[in-house]
């Protein structure tokens, strides 16, 4: 029976959260094609992530490993050769997960390998050849049949429900040839440290615009965010212009989330950067300018400069939290 494979992450022998829209939306290609899903996890050594996975099931058939050396620490060329191997050795057909940095990288040229089409941001699957994405900076939706012998995609994970646990299934080792990484080297590795959560994976994000004119502002932000236990974000405008590290980026070109709260601060409202985060279950918008297009997707939009505006909300939540408390 052809399979629909779905690429795994894993970060200290854990699956990352944010795969799970993507097993989802692999299940529902694989109930409308009447294929079987597999999990794939990749790795130096995958085995202790591959057997918490298999214990979950998540609905699959089988959770498969590839490992080897060149593919930690990342790189699109190596997780590529490896992804291909795979399909190979699998027969699999259908071939995608979430639509992180990580697959947006290694996929393209896993299609590229086998001359595939990929279909990018899929938030609906309509049929078992025909998927839904947006174009045009999210302002309209193309659905696109596609038919190959094999077909690659992405799934945007703010449009699937994560997948749940299942019958726990069994983990099958892949004995692939060497991975080629295409004498690609990584001289290093530049981590941010941060005890919040992952910005793809909070429930709050806070982030903040233009407006904020500079990075020291940004630490105020900082304090509203750790309140509140979420995420810090920011436009593309703000990290072009420095102010914040560009992997805080929420947009078209940076991450898409889908919060529970999401606090927009000095952010005008580009359409590129409402194509990352207009899914969000509540958006709160502070902004100084009252036709700042923010406004339009907003819940709850408040005009006032965010000098005022957000040292005055800090004091609530702590003047909340001590009541609370006491």
């Amino acid at each position: 029976m052809s399979t629909v494979l779905v690429i795994l992450e894993t970060a200290g022998g854990k699956l990352r959260s944010h795969c799970l829209p993507g097993i989802t939306c692999a299940a529902q290609i694989a109930a409308a094609s009447g294929k079987q899903l597999a999990l794939l996890v990749l790795g130096a050594d995958p085995s202790s992530a591959a057997t918490a996975i298999a214990a979950a099931g998540y609905g699959a058939a089988a959770v498969h490993t590839l490992a080897a050396p060149t593919l930690e620490p990342f790189t699109a060329e190596a997780w590529a050769d490896a992804i291909v191997h795979a399909i190979k050795l699998t027969g699999a057909t259908v071939i995608g997960g979430s639509a992180s940095s990580t697959l947006r990288d290694a996929l393209p040229r896993a299609a590229a390998l086998l001359d595939a089409p990929l279909v990018s941001d899929v938030v609906a699957v309509k049929s078992a050849d025909t998927f839904t994405r947006p174009v045009s900076s999210g302002r309209a939706l193309l659905d696109v049949k596609v038919a190959a012998p094999v077909v690659f995609f992405t799934a945007r994970g703010t449009e699937f429900e994560p997948a749940q646990g299942g019958a726990a299934v069994s983990v099958q080792a892949l004995a692939a040839p060497q991975v080629n990484n295409l004498g690609v080297q990584v001289k290093g590795v530049q981590k941010t440290e941060s005890s919040r959560p992952a910005l793809t994976e909070a429930k709050v994000v806070v982030s903040g615009g233009r407006g904020m004119r500079e990075g020291a502002n940004f630490k105020i932000l900082e304090q509203l965010t750790d309140l509140l236990g979420g995420a810090l974000g920011a436009s593309r405008a703000a990290t072009d212009a420095g102010m914040v590290p560009a992997d805080l980026q929420v947009g078209q070109t940076g991450k898409i989330v889908a919060p529970e709260l999401y606090i927009a601060v000095a952010v005008s409202g580009a359409i590129q950067h409402l194509a990352g985060m207009k899914g969000s279950k509540v958006i709160v918008a502070i902004n100084k300018d009252e036709e700042a297009p923010i406004f339009q997707v907003a819940d709850y939009g408040l005009v006032a400069k965010w000098e005022d505006a957000i040292p005055r909300l800090i004091d609530l939540i702590k003047a909340k939290s001590a009541r609370e408390a006491s």
